[in-house]
């Protein structure tokens, strides 16, 4: 099918303030018909404010929309859904104990259920994932959920289709068949706009990028005539290697912590590592080779069956709360669920597993506790007007740091990190690593599992590496690649 690049959807002098913070300033966008336009900026920088006003979620204060060339009024979701403009954001809207076709058609539902199916086929088919439509939705992976939200889309003859971070919880090998589905849809017409964090992608899959930066656009460039540092540099507005380097531990000190042997319910089996006082280990694997579970099994959060954990040359006893107590932090893969009560102040997440510590006689003073807030508010550069704020208002990048600042104030002396730096920006990832860097300086020990293979390479002092729920293999810091952990991971001799 031969593409039309003529200009289908344009936002034009765009702004919107919230209670007097201005999010976004004179800012203007355009897609094509066939094109993926791909959307970066640090958190805070407007993408998500761009994102709402173009479906309607916010009304814009000033400025305009054009679909084919023509002015539209966008006052609704409604307004945008009839314009044929679908976004699909990170956190999925599906329904999970209903089936793939009731999904898929959800609002819309037809009385006649074998019609229903038919067409939720038909759509699934052409985008080349044929799938039995009367499955759960809970019953499908992360990958299955994400196609039946653009199967949805397609239902509802969406032309312009917005995709927010599509890849945070993939595998590689199903981002190469998301990419697939994605150049699919440009062959016929449709206008993408891509908004992701990890700047590969960015050259991969995208025909335009417009950098977004305190609510303004800093440039709009093409792929093929610009680099990575640009673009990150454009986003911070500085200069700034994206590298991150940091000073590898040269002398670790004595051993903090030690499985034997360990095995749980959630499948780890005979897991055994070591991790010491000043180094950064990383944990490193497929999806699904069990980094999370053996991270949970060490925390406590899943029981063990077999084998030993020790903290500091003793047997940690058993569940979250003993680790706690004994010093061990746990930074969530997810912390919207896991790290954070989102309805509690900034001020309230930061002291909740601190209280015990900073007031062992069980009196709370306000000024105490204010006080330690502050300091952890400037130590960590959180970017928050007010310790009042609600955790859930923060950018991705603070409220990573305020999981951490929870276990700091607790006294963790070692820090298991899950994912430290998902949905997060470049400039906040460079600030965690530093975060790190500096505590593991001071005498602290760090687990980390990352997806990110750059990451493990650029931070980790060494790695173990996972698949099929164990320890396969262990590379010290003269070998770790990223082709020997996928070697490792791969079971690649």
């Amino acid at each position: 099918m031969k593409v039309n690049f003529a200009p289908l959807v344009e936002m034009r002098g765009i702004s919107k303030s919230f209670t007097g913070v201005r999010a976004l300033d004179n800012v203007s966008l355009e897609a094509n018909s066939g094109e993926v336009h791909i959307l970066v900026g640090q958190n805070g920088a407007g993408k998500s404010t761009l994102i709402k006003v173009l479906c309607g979620a916010h009304h814009p204060d000033h400025g305009e929309f054009l679909i084919d060339g023509k002015k539209v009024r966008i006052h609704s979701v409604a307004d945008a859904r009839r314009l044929g403009i679908a976004v699909i954001f990170q956190e999925f809207s599906l329904v999970p104990f209903l089936d793939v076709a009731q999904n898929i058609y959800l609002g819309r539902e037809s009385r006649d259920s074998r019609k229903m199916h038919t067409e939720a086929a038909r759509l699934l088919e052409q985008l080349g994932i044929p799938m039995d439509t009367h499955l759960l939705v809970n019953d499908l992976g992360v990958a299955q959920q994400q196609m039946i939200e653009i199967a949805k889309a397609l239902s509802q003859n969406a032309r312009i289709l917005v995709m927010d971070e599509p890849t945070a919880a993939l595998s590689e090998h199903e981002i190469l068949r998301l990419f697939e589905h994605i150049r699919r849809l440009k062959q016929d017409g449709i206008a993408i706009i891509y908004i992701s964090h990890r700047l590969k992608e960015v050259f991969e899959l995208g025909d335009r990028i417009t950098v977004l930066r305190d609510g303004c656009v800093a440039a709009t460039l093409v792929p093929s005539k610009t680099s990575i540092n640009e673009l990150v540099s454009l986003m911070v507005g500085r200069e700034v290697d994206a590298t991150y380097r940091r000073r590898f531990c040269e002398m670790p000190g004595e051993i903090a912590l030690e499985t034997r042997a360990l095995s749980a319910v959630n499948g780890v089996r005979d897991a055994s590592i070591q991790v010491r006082s000043g180094e950064i280990v990383g944990l490193a694997g497929l999806v699904g080779a069990g980094r999370t579970e053996l991270l949970r099994a060490i925390f406590g959060a899943d029981r063990k069956t077999e084998g030993e954990i020790l903290l500091g040359g003793k047997r940690l006893m058993e569940g979250p709360e003993h680790s706690v107590a004994s010093g061990v932090g746990l930074v969530p893969e997810n912390r919207k669920t896991e790290g954070l009560a989102l309805i509690r102040s900034v001020h309230d997440n930061l002291l909740v597993a601190a209280l015990p510590r900073i007031f062992p006689n069980h009196i709370y003073r306000f000024r105490k506790a204010a006080r330690v807030v502050a300091d952890l508010i400037e130590r960590l550069r959180i970017a928050t007007h007010s310790p009042k704020r609600l955790a859930r208002l923060l950018s991705g990048g603070n409220q990573q740091k305020v999981v951490i600042g929870k276990w700091l104030n607790a006294g963790s002396r070692f820090l298991i990190f899950d994912e430290p730096t998902r949905g997060i920006d470049v400039g906040a990832k460079a600030e965690i690593f530093s975060l790190l860097d500096s505590l593991v300086a001071q005498g602290a020990a760090v687990l980390m599992v990352s997806s990110e293979l750059p990451e493990i390479v650029a931070v980790c002092d060494r790695a173990y590496v996972m698949r099929d729920r164990t320890i396969v293999g262990e590379l010290q810091r003269s070998e770790l690649t990223e082709e020997n952990i996928l070697r490792l991971a791969m079971h690649h001799g």
